[in-house]
């Protein structure tokens, strides 16, 4: 079995910054892609920022420059580094990885870290 753990989120005024970690554990193959998706109240999910296993990136276009995804493949790991943050920001922040276990390769979801940006 897989788990993504998520950490990271809080309260944080306008113009913070705030660093998310999802942990990937469990019966792991190997990973390929690992992203950042997000939902605000009343809003569909919608991609923040992903990385490949070889380090290609991409981001939504709302945080390009503001927002850094990253990954350390060794712990299973994603980051994704927020700074300049603004209340549009505001919103779940779910992690999720395309994890191959055996010989099946799966889409898994963590359980979501609140972010709140607000004075």
């Amino acid at each position: 079995q897989v788990q993504l753990v998520e950490s990271g989120g809080g309260l944080v005024q306008p113009g913070g910054s705030l660093r998310l970690s999802c942990a990937a554990s469990g019966s792991i193959f190997s990973i390929n892609v690992m992203g950042w998706y997000r939902q605000a109240p009343g809003k569909q999910r919608e991609l923040v920022a992903v990385v490949t296993s070889g380090g290609t990136t991409n981001y939504a276009d709302s945080v390009k420059g503001r927002f850094t995804i990253s990954r350390d493949n060794a712990k299973n790991t994603v980051y994704l580094q927020m700074n300049s943050l603004k209340p549009e920001d505001t919103a779940v922040y779910y992690c999720n990885a395309h994890i191959r276990v055996g010989v099946s390769l799966d889409d898994y979801w963590g359980q979501g870290t609140q972010v709140t940006v607000s004075s």
